[in-house]
């Protein structure tokens, strides 16, 4: 980490900035890096080419404001690990027809809404018995509940925006600490799947939607939310949001987003807020 520090440094210096004191958040783990920057955009590239190849997990950004009053999360491979709806298709006998559907869509060469139909439709007449198997699987990623916990405990409002299944976002809701979650709804009908999805679909747009409202009814700027997903039905959320961040993001969100976790956990969504380790909610 120390080699980390003085090549992110060195980059402030190369930008033209002024750094300051280096204060560890946990110790020999995370910490930040007063500077003044008459452009931060320069500094941020000037950091991140001095960083090179090196598993390093950053925020160049105003200390200002950046304790967030609200959070937005996606559920499926960003606060769960798994794709669920890949996981009823694999308990299904459709694994491939499924999640070869999911990665177009999460690597936004679909549309979200139609390919959520079409994978549906595939489940027609499956037993329900499959949603209660997949839900059995459902395991948060590591410092999930860390993250809502933390936030919350501080003030926040904190919600799971899921372009999946109710039947399962109520679940991860109670299990992670969310004040709330929002998510689509899978029609069953006499013990099987239906094979169609409530509308109106909660999609790219309709995530965006949901945090534009969400800062309405609590009187907040969108710049104080944080909103943090992986695919590319998260990219509108997360341009939205004062802190958005892409989790483990695919290439299409990596491209259009500034903060990126990639090689550590969720708790890093609080370090780049100024959290401190000894302020974490386990």
């Amino acid at each position: 980490m120390a080699d980390a520090v003085a090549a992110a440094t060195r980059g402030l210096d190369d930008a033209g900035c002024e750094a300051g004191e280096v204060d560890w958040l946990s110790g020999g783990f995370a910490c930040d890096i007063a500077f003044e920057a008459p452009d931060p955009a320069a500094a941020d590239a000037a950091v991140r080419a001095r960083l090179g190849s090196m598993a390093v997990d950053l925020a160049v950004q105003p200390a200002e404001g950046r304790r967030k009053r609200l959070l937005v999360a996606d559920m499926e491979s960003t606060i769960i690990t798994r794709e669920l709806l890949d996981e009823i298709g694999r308990r299904a006998g459709l694994e491939r027809q499924i999640s070869t559907i999911t990665e177009r869509a999460m690597r936004g060469e679909i549309d979200f809404a139609g390919a959520l139909r079409e994978r549906v439709a595939l489940l027609q007449g499956k037993p329900v018995a499959l949603l209660d198997e997949a839900a059995g699987l459902i395991e948060l990623s590591l410092g999930a509940r860390t993250l809502v916990r933390t936030m919350r405990a501080h003030g926040a409002y904190t919600v799971l925006v899921s372009g999946g299944f109710d039947r399962f976002s109520g679940l991860v809701r109670e299990s992670c600490g969310f004040d709330a979650d929002r998510s689509n709804h899978l029609v069953v009908a006499d013990g099987v799947i239906a094979g169609t999805v409530a509308e109106p679909i909660l999609d790219r747009e309709g995530k965006r939607a949901v945090l534009e409202a969400l800062c309405r009814e609590r009187s907040l700027a969108t710049s104080a939310a944080a909103a943090v997903g992986d695919g590319a039905n998260d990219i509108a959320m997360i341009a939205a949001a004062g802190l958005g961040v892409a989790y483990r993001g695919k290439p299409a969100v990596k491209a259009v987003t500034r903060f990126h976790i990639d090689h550590t956990d969720l708790t890093t969504l609080l370090y780049f807020q100024g959290y401190r380790a000894a302020e974490f909610k386990e």
